[in-house]
């Protein structure tokens, strides 16, 4: 099962001083040590190059691999010799209080990390002196996908099956699913994947579309599925999959930016011309209703027609004319 994201924080930790100790370690080695595939480490390991005791460049650890050994250029980054004690200014001090006492009263945290927290901010309490005190006045209440993030974490970590009340935008509509959770992770919003036994798939699930979650007594026992390599984003079209081309103009440019695409060209006013495949096109009539003005389908023809014919009927109700 791949590891939830509190596992691999703790898992990329361990490697920091596992690799320190193990010079040129071969990669199969550590990967089998730490009971993951060689992609997961690696991916781990283009992570860690961004830590260290600062972001200046030479405190950042220097880590790389050939993939097959793992060199470790600076271990001394990480070391007592060269670190300086950290020092927090006051508004740091409070901002870290407030974030840590905030996230000691989310529901469904574990027990152990919840006490680990709760005595690290202890401390942190009785360096920070009058900042402590600050901070006791301030509060944050965590949305709704907190919990639930909560939730999915503690079911993935204790191999339990979730009840979901989940809202579908392609349908519009609310439906009641059992999953097993397989996984967390983040690509601009956060997601679980898991097996939904209501579609028998793997499916996605995007947190805060989750509008009910229960951990349920059954056991979580996804098939053995290989984990989809999120590296070109969520969303990775097929070359076989259907192409779709639309124009917006300058408001609808975003459209670029955030959907995978085969090319944008420039048009006259600042808009482009898009072409982009999908392996559903019809569920971009939502986009061209989204867009109004700033944008429209051109091909292929039907879905041209199709979201032309759905926009007559929105304005219907207006009395309005497309």
């Amino acid at each position: 099962m791949a590891a939830n994201a509190i596992d691999q924080t703790r898992r990329m930790l361990s490697l920091v001083t596992y690799l320190r100790e193990r010079p040129g370690a071969h990669v199969a080695d550590v990967a089998r040590a730490f009971g993951i595939t060689e992609d997961e480490l690696i991916s781990d390991l283009d992570v860690l190059p961004m830590c260290g005791t600062s972001f200046r460049g030479g405190d950042l650890l220097d880590i790389d691999t050939d993939g097959e050994r793992i060199w470790w250029r600076n271990p001394d980054a990480s070391g007592e010799s060269t670190a300086e004690p950290l020092r927090l200014a006051a508004d740091e001090a409070t901002a870290l209080l407030v974030a840590a006492r905030a996230v000691a009263t989310l529901p469904g945290l574990r027990e152990g990390d919840r006490d680990a927290l709760l005595r690290a901010t202890a401390k942190l309490e009785a360096a920070a002196g009058e900042a402590a005190g600050a901070s006791s006045r301030l509060s944050v209440t965590f949305e709704s996908e907190g919990g639930v993030f909560a939730d999915v974490d503690r079911a993935i970590a204790e191999r339990r099956r979730l009840w979901l009340r989940y809202y579908s935008p392609a349908r519009d509509e609310l439906t009641e699913r059992k999953v097993d959770p397989i996984r967390l992770f983040a690509v601009g919003h956060t997601y679980m994947e898991g097996w939904c036994h209501l579609s028998e798939a793997r499916r996605t699930f995007r947190l805060d579309r989750v509008a009910e979650i229960r951990l349920l007594d059954e056991r979580a026992e996804p098939p053995a599925i290989e984990p989809r390599d999120l590296s070109e984003g969520l969303v990775q079209p097929a070359a076989e999959d259907p192409e779709v081309v639309v124009e917006v103009g300058p408001g609808g440019r975003w459209v670029a930016e955030y959907y995978p695409h085969d090319s944008a060209e420039e048009l006259e006013g600042g808009g482009l011309r898009i072409t982009l495949r999908s392996p559903d096109p019809a569920s971009l009539r939502r986009l061209a209703l989204r867009l109004g003005r700033e944008g429209r389908i051109v091909a292929p023809a039907e879905l041209a027609d199709s979201a032309r014919s759905a926009a007559r009927e929105a304005l219907a109700g207006y009395g309005e004319q497309v």
